[in-house]
Parts: C-alpha cells; sequence; structure tokens
C-alpha cells in the first residue's frame, strides 16, 4: 500500500538568535495596531520596558505561573477588551504562550470564561491575533492547538484551533538565562514530544522525521545546555530541538508519558517536563519495536535500552525525581486509575491499563 498522509502547520516561524528584534516588525506585518503581552514574573520588567518603547504594546499581564491559571487568562482577556486590542502576545514558557491563547480565544466572547474551559460550549468564532515567543527550549506550543490550563487544582488540555498562534519567534537568545534545572526539565519535555509524537498511534512520515531529529539534537545538546547556560550552540540546537518537538506532535499527539504527567503534576506538584520525563524511559521499553530500534540506530544509539539508560541519566544529573518514594505519601491506587483513564493514554501503542501502570511505577528506579 501506498504512503498516505495528511500534514498541516499554518504557523509562520520566525526562527534565530537575535530574532526577538522583529517583534514590531512582525506585528506591523500581522497588521497588530495593539497588544497585550502575557509573561510570568521574570520577564515582566523587560515587558513594561517595552511597552513605554512601543505603543503598539498597550498592556502587560505579568502574572503567568508556572501552571498557568485560568485566572491569569481571564485578566489577560480583560486587558485586550480594555485597550481594544488586536493581538495577545505570549512570552515565555509553556504556561504564558497557553496563557495568551486562552485569553485571545475568549476576549471576544460574551459567556464565563469557565463555560469555554468546560466545554460547556463552543470557543467565539472571532478570535485576537495570537503571537508565540518562546523563551524555554521545551514546550513546542508556539506550534500547536493546544492550550494546558488550571483552575485551582484541575488541570485541563484543551485541544482546538482557535488556539493556534498566527506567527512565531523562536529566539535562542531568551532562552540563555534559563536555570539549569528549568533547562532540564523543559528538555526533557522536548525529549517526550518527539518519541511520544513518533511512537503515537496517529503518527504520519513527516512528523515522524522531525521527531527522529530533535531527539538526536536533545541528546546531543541537552547536557552541554545544563552545564553552561550561555553556550549559545547548545542553546540554538536546543530551541531547533523544542521546535521540532513541537512540530512532530503536533498532528499525531503524545500518548503513555503525557497522560501520567497529568496527575503527576496535580496531585504531586511535578513541574509539567519533570512529570512527562518520571516515566519516560519506561514507556521506551514498554513501547520498544523495531520501528523505535531504527529511531536509535538512527541518532547514533545501539538500541531502545541505551536511549532509556540515556534519559535516566539526564534525569539523575539534573536532580529530577525518579521513584515513588521521591514523591513522598503515594496513593498508588488511585494514580494509576487516573493515569489509566487519561484520553492520551489511547494514543499509546501498546494498551496500558491500571494493573500494567502500577506494575510500571513500581519498577521506577
Amino acid at each position: 500500500m501506498g504512503r498516505e498522509f495528511v500534514y498541516t502547520q499554518p504557523v509562520k516561524i520566525i526562527f534565530g538568535e537575535g530574532k526577538f528584534a522583529l517583534l514590531g516588525s512582525l506585528l506591523e506585518e500581522l497588521g497588530v495596531s495593539k497588544c497585550v503581552i502575557a509573561c510570568g514574573r521574570h520577564f515582566a520588567p523587560t515587558a513594561l520596558q517595552m511597552q513605554e518603547k512601543d505603543s503598539r504594546i498597550a498592556a502587560v499581564f505579568g502574572g503567568v505561573e508556572q501552571n498557568p491559571q485560568l485566572s491569569g487568562a481571564i485578566e489577560t482577556a480583560r486587558l485586550a477588551r480594555e485597550v481594544k486590542a488586536d493581538a495577545v502576545v505570549g512570552v515565555g514558557g509553556g504556561s504564558a504562550i497557553d496563557t495568551a491563547k486562552f485569553a485571545a480565544a475568549i476576549a471576544l466572547g460574551d459567556r464565563d470564561a469557565e463555560d469555554y474551559y468546560r466545554g460547556k460550549v463552543p470557543f467565539p468564532s472571532e478570535r485576537l491575533t495570537i503571537v508565540a515567543v518562546p523563551t524555554t527550549a521545551g514546550t513546542g506550543s508556539e506550534v500547536t492547538q493546544v492550550s494546558v490550563m488550571s483552575h485551582g487544582t484541575e488541570k485541563r488540555t484543551i485541544n482546538n484551533p482557535v488556539f493556534m498562534p498566527k506567527a512565531a519567534i523562536v529566539d535562542p537568545v531568551l532562552s540563555s538565562t534559563v536555570p539549569p534545572r528549568t533547562t532540564m526539565n523543559t528538555g526533557l519535555d522536548a525529549l517526550a514530544h518527539a518519541l511520544e509524537g513518533y511512537w503515537s498511534k496517529n503518527h504520519q512520515p513527516i512528523s515522524d522525521l522531525m521527531a527522529i531529529e530533535a531527539v538526536r539534537l536533545v541528546l546531543e545538546n541537552l547536557e552541554t545546555a545544563w552545564r553552561d547556560g550561555g553556550n549559545m550552540e547548545a542553546r540554538s540546537n536546543m530551541a531547533f530541538a523544542s521546535l521540532l518537538g513541537g512540530l512532530s506532535f503536533a498532528l499525531p499527539k503524545t500518548a503513555g508519558s503525557h497522560a501520567c504527567s497529568y496527575p503527576l503534576s496535580e496531585d504531586y506538584h511535578l513541574p509539567h517536563g519533570e512529570a512527562c520525563a518520571f516515566t519516560l524511559d519506561s514507556f521506551v521499553r514498554i513501547n520498544a519495536d523495531e520501528r523505535l530500534e531504527e529511531l536509535c540506530r538512527r541518532v547514533g544509539l545501539k538500541d531502545t535500552e541505551e536511549l532509556a539508560a540515556r534519559i535516566a541519566a539526564l534525569k539523575e544529573l539534573g536532580g529530577l525525581r525518579k521513584t515513588l518514594s521521591d514523591l513522598g505519601e503515594v496513593d498508588l491506587d488511585k494514580l494509576a486509575h487516573d493515569c489509566a483513564v487519561h484520553g492520551l493514554m489511547q494514543n499509546n501503542p501498546v494498551p496500558m491499563d491500571e494493573a500494567k501502570l502500577r506494575s510500571m511505577f513500581l519498577n521506577l528506579k
């Protein structure tokens, strides 16, 4: 049978060191007259300085949290309406970009934000323009139609075309001051995106090619970026790996490791990247087949066992949590159940029920 697939990627991507300086010209190209910047507290002072110099930046929401809250998206949308903005610019990690996405999607709506969050009503047909500027090398949110949003302790992954950015600026220089632990967490998130996009039951050939290259780049550059954040070659390679990782899972979607990451984040407060990495080497072994063995050979590894060992070594190097005892008191029955019923688990090539997940968690080393 001949090869068949559908591939779509509508985001204009501007990649390169120093390209963040092109934000103003990009806004002009997109016809943006006023925008709101959504960012975290670390970037907020820079955003306020930018606002003083560029009249198109009409407001700044600098309160994005590590696990972005619906309240932050609501406030960003309120600011956008107040200043009559026609765009939201997310600058930061996935949290800032996902906040910008959600805010842009609801800003022109007339329903309660929680109704959109829970899927009680469809998102408005009109939305504000979304521009994504990642400052970490990990999430790939700049090229996906996904917004991960929390409301209190509840965390939801919402997949909707309204969240697709119009354009993205990927400037590796912006990641040069990211601390080592965040570098490791986000780098392993990029690796998870690539591997899960590759082994997802929905994988397809163009995404596969990007996944393989993303895996190679992470394995060759993450440790260097972790050890020396000012190494721009490693930072640039990791930024490219993150972008390719995002592209590689945007259509196939993620699978087992990401399914497990949600209860690990919600109940045990692991940052997203660390939560994905928690089971990633386990799923390499679980999902090992000839396709995955071929990926390993193409990135310079002997086999899937070496890949799993490399992931474990990176977690050890970064001081990430790896076993149930690292989490404290664990309700294993609930954890296994919540992982098993998460929708992304359906994308895993090897079916995983509660019993298999319990065994997997108990065997973590």
